[in-house]
């Protein structure tokens, strides 16, 4: 007789997505997020994220300045204070804390050549680093008349899928704005066993109403597993003005929590009954046919590791 698969999810869970409004002083932004999590974590939320680049401003002109050394692992107090930020936070709320992401410099010694990305840091509720996600599909568009953007013209692609696992609860993926346009990294993420897609993002005017909201409903379809979005809260008297709208989808598409584009603290409860009805009632993982594709989860794939290249 078969034995009924283990549930993705092993208990319910509340997650919270962050929507953080961050400025200019790095200090400031990592005290702000130290109090919201508090606010989060007074809610119930055992997972709990940051929206991209909640340390600072979000900006190819900002990401140098901004940046910290994470390399070798662990970093110090003076070449990483986000790190040691984030670590304190998640011990001292008790959650798992996916920290958005950072502005992140790695010097190359052997070429003599510094290079930049966009990282995000996951840690433990003890404060232990669980995963690092370098953000692998750089935000380059030019919509004309609306928006020209280059991350490229700064920052170097990460190279690997980021799974984390949560022993109390399972896994999760760990991937960056743009990183969502990407079917691929959400599909070898859900075949490899997690409830969860998170996705730190800072969309803008343009591309947050078009595609924000799809962009979660279809990767959560696509995957029948929950889907969050967190963004950074509007800042008209910024150079970047994201869209806001943070949100978590679930494994049906249906979006459960919204914010607008204000500061706030958006929750969800995530549970496995959830999944399980949707795959037993639309059953994709029994109909593929890799007989006539193949199964990208399959292939060659680069996974991350803590405070690894």
């Amino acid at each position: 007789m078969a034995t009924a698969a283990a549930p993705l999810l092993k208990k319910p869970v509340r997650l919270a997505c962050i929507q953080l409004a961050s400025g200019a002083d790095k200090a400031a932004n990592l005290s702000h997020a130290r109090d919201k999590v508090r606010e989060a974590a007074a809610t119930g939320a055992k997972i709990v994220v940051l929206p991209e680049c909640f340390n600072s401003p979000y900006g190819c002109d900002y990401f140098p300045s901004y940046a910290e050394q994470l390399l070798p692992h662990p970093p110090s107090a003076a070449q990483s204070p986000s790190f040691h930020a984030l670590s304190e936070i998640a011990k001292e709320t008790g959650v798992y804390l996916i920290g958005g992401s950072i502005p992140e410099l790695d010097f190359d010694e052997d070429k003599n050549k510094k290079h930049y990305y966009n990282t995000s840091l996951t840690f433990s509720p003890e404060g232990e680093l669980l995963a690092t996600h370098r953000k692998v599909h750089l935000f380059d568009i030019d919509i004309p008349g609306k928006i020209t953007f280059r991350e490229s013209d700064v920052l170097s692609p990460g190279n690997k899928v980021t799974i984390v696992e949560l022993p109390e609860y399972g896994r999760v993926a760990v991937a960056i704005c743009y990183d969502i346009r990407f079917p691929e990294l959400a599909t070898i993420a859900a075949r490899n066993g997690c409830f969860a897609l998170i996705y730190p993002g800072a969309f803008n005017l343009t591309t947050g109403p078009l595609h924000w909201r799809l962009l979660a409903q279809g990767r959560a379809v696509d995957n029948q597993v929950y889907v969050a979005m967190c963004s950074p809260a509007r800042d008209l008297s910024a150079t970047y003005h994201a869209w806001g709208h943070s949100l978590v989808a679930d494994p049906m598409a249906q979006v459960l929590a919204e914010a607008e584009e204000k500061e706030t603290i958006v929750t969800a409860d995530l549970s496995s009954d959830k999944i399980e009805e949707a795959r037993k009632g639309i059953p994709l993982r029994d109909q593929r046919r890799f007989d006539v594709y193949p199964d990208i989860s399959q292939g060659k794939i680069r996974f991350s590791e803590p405070g690894q290249k």
